[in-house]
């Protein structure tokens, strides 16, 4: 595939399909059978994902993050999201759930008892992500689903719906919104942009060349861009870019000043001062203290 087409690749709508006589996906994935849908994709369905072990990149909608020790994360009705395991995350399996709203009838979630699941339901449109006792707690829960019967499933489902409902460890990804949500059928523009900036955040990347790319003046596509993720599209490189860092820091032996230029930064003094403002610590600190947790 050459990079132009690299370049304009849409997400993908991925149709998932239940397997027969059941109202749910479920999978799971290890070393003998693994996760092969890494693209940057959607689809109307929630999805539940516990990552057993290992670290990563996660992107969710505008969002970007490195996790390490696993990770539970809940992602809403059509928000993109690119796959969050690959051959180097190193972790020991990946469990998947996805349902519809409605997958046990348009009322369901509507009478009194199911009032904090169709809350967190709107949370998980900004897609949120579970840490501490509740990741793994849950984590266990999910993993359990491969032993039990299918009516002991969905009764397991909506229990770990129950408990995600009532954590108070979690964080929502996207916490002031992100609009692509309600625009699937017109976002050529914003993936095409989210495309290049992951294949090239190390090198440099205009704002004159980003919008001639989408056929927009630099102040519109900037409006469009904040308008879209909420954020500048000077601070999405910059974080894309920090995030790869933490990777890099928590995972290769390179020294400081490395991980700075492959990170795309290229000024020493400004990738310190953005990353401890991106994370709360100087690269150093953030090295060793990540040492230490997983030690």
């Amino acid at each position: 595939m050459n990079s132009m087409n690299t370049l304009k690749k849409k997400p993908a709508l991925e149709t998932i399909e239940p397997n027969f006589g059941h109202s749910y996906s479920y999978q799971k994935f290890d070393a003998q059978k693994s996760n092969s849908n890494t693209v940057w994709h959607y689809h109307p369905e929630i999805e539940l994902v516990y990552v057993n072990g290992g670290a990563g990149k996660r992107q969710i909608g505008s969002h970007i993050s490195y996790y390490c020790d696993g990770d539970l994360i809940l992602i809403g009705s059509n928000l993109p999201h690119c796959g969050f395991t690959d051959k180097l995350t190193g972790n020991e399996s990946e469990t998947v759930i996805q349902m519809k709203q409605d997958f046990l009838g348009n009322d369901f979630f509507n009478i009194p008892e199911m009032k904090k699941i169709q809350d967190l339901f709107e949370m998980a449109k900004g897609g949120i992500a579970f840490s501490g006792r509740a990741k793994q707690k849950i984590g266990d829960k999910m993993e359990v689903l491969e032993y039990q019967t299918d009516f002991q499933r969905l009764l397991s489902i909506l229990n770990i719906l129950n408990e995600l409902a009532n954590s108070k460890e979690f964080k929502i990804l996207n916490a002031e919104g992100f609009s692509l949500e309600t625009e699937v059928k017109d976002n050529d523009r914003i993936n095409i942009v989210f495309n290049h900036v992951k294949s090239n955040f190390k090198e440099e990347i205009t704002l004159d060349a980003i919008a001639d790319m989408v056929s927009m003046t630099i102040p519109s596509f900037c409006r469009y861009f904040k308008k879209t993720t909420n954020k500048t599209f000077t601070q999405f490189v910059n974080e894309y870019r920090l995030v790869h860092a933490s990777k890099l820091l928590a995972e290769q032996p390179l020294s400081i000043t490395e991980v700075c230029f492959e990170s795309g930064f290229n000024n020493f003094s400004h990738f310190n001062k953005s990353f401890k403002a991106f994370t709360g610590q100087n690269p150093s600190q953030y090295r060793n203290e990540l040492k230490n947790v997983l030690n």
